[in-house]
């Protein structure tokens, strides 16, 4: 995963100077100080899931496109070894790029695992109107959109638009493992 940091710093420091903007910049529309993004940039220190979540805001982004630094492969296979995955720092969040984002496909599939006791919450969503199609595999998922509430048990699947402030919770006793297909407007 050292190189996935690596790559991932790699990544939002080109996106921040394709867009000809300073850290001072990112920093105002991401929210996140400049000293900070300045570490993440570096590779001193891995952004967590919900600075991720303001940084693919930020960029104008989905998630899976933040993520889009693996190879540039229209390849009908995507082999595990060449799924990149990434761990949250904070909480332990594991994800996996199954079926990562690329030029001349709307949708990408991850693969999340969220630890027992585990919360994820982002104050907004990176693309308005996103499609989301959630199926949990193992463990128990609380899904909150907005204001609703939605408890997933293994086998369930939620389906959404992004557009409110969103949380993810594994309230235990074990791990929730899921499938995540996300698809742009």
């Amino acid at each position: 995963m050292a190189d996935t940091q690596e790559n991932l710093a790699r990544r939002l420091s080109n996106l921040r100077k394709a867009r000809d903007w300073s850290l001072e910049d990112l920093a105002e529309k991401s929210d996140i100080s400049r000293a900070t993004l300045s570490r993440i940039e570096r590779g001193d220190t891995s952004p967590t899931a919900v600075a991720l979540g303001h940084l693919a805001k930020a960029f104008g982004l989905s998630m899976a496109e933040l993520f889009g630094f693996g190879p540039a492969s229209h390849d009908a296979k995507v082999g595990l070894h060449d799924q990149i995955v990434w761990q949250d720092p904070e909480t332990g969040f594991l994800r996996r790029s199954v079926s990562p984002a690329v030029s001349g496909f709307r949708g990408s599939v991850i693969e999340g695992t969220l630890p027992a006791g585990a919360i994820i919450s982002y104050s907004v969503p990176p693309l308005p109107d996103l499609e989301h199609h959630l199926v949990l595999l193992e463990g128990n998922l609380c899904v909150t959109l907005g204001e609703k509430r939605h408890d997933l048990q293994a086998g369930d699947c939620l389906r959404f638009r992004l557009n409110s402030p969103n949380s993810y919770h594994a309230p235990g006793p074990d791990s929730a493992r899921y499938l995540l297909t996300v698809i742009t407007p």
